[in-house]
């Protein structure tokens, strides 16, 4: 999406073309969404939060300051947005147990998943996401499959630029971990 083109729509809502807002609303709604989803993980939910971030957004376009792309201020109401009605409502998650982490190779762990077809491998990596707390699970998101900067998701979680680089690394041990003891598991059994 081009910054160029979010600034044109957002200077039209300023000079009174309210409809021009639905431009932006239309560009934006997908990983409005998607962010929503990945931290609420219940879709009602999170077309709720979409909806309340892009009111939120058009009520303090205003206070737009284009320092930023358009798209990763928005991406920061809906972050935040979702983080603080998730303080309200705390769903049930399985904590992954970060002691084991330690002893795993990685290598090993590729060896596996290099054996399964691409669809067994996607929904592997898609059950050990969802398994993730809220705010990782959103964060691994918006970095791999969005493939949004460090900056960026720095800017969208009000996280430092190096805050967000140390939760990937302990993600990404997080889900080898999970895959690991999913690969183990199916061995067993």
């Amino acid at each position: 999406m081009n910054r160029f083109e979010d600034n044109y729509f957002i200077e039209k809502v300023l000079s009174g073309d309210v409809s021009a807002y639905s431009s932006l609303v239309d560009r934006h709604k997908d990983m409005a969404y998607s962010i929503a989803f990945k931290v609420l993980r219940i879709q009602e939910d999170a077309e709720e939060v979409a909806q309340d971030a892009f009111l939120k957004a058009y009520q303090n376009l205003v206070n737009f300051k284009h320092e930023a792309k358009f798209s990763t201020w928005l991406f920061r109401i809906v972050y935040n947005t979702a983080i603080s009605r998730t303080r309200k409502k705390r769903p049930d998650f399985s904590p992954i147990d970060e002691r084991t982490m330690g002893n795993l190779t990685e290598d090993d762990i590729y060896e596996n998943l290099d054996r399964m077809s691409d669809e067994e491998q996607q929904k592997r990596v898609s059950v050990a996401i969802d398994r993730l707390p809220e705010d990782e699970s959103a964060i691994v998101t918006l970095f791999y499959m969005e493939d949004n900067s460090i900056d960026d998701i720095s800017e969208i979680t009000g996280l430092s630029k190096s805050n967000v680089k140390v939760k990937l690394f302990r993600i990404r041990k997080k889900l080898a971990a999970e895959l690991h003891r999913s690969l183990v598991s199916e061995m067993i059994v």
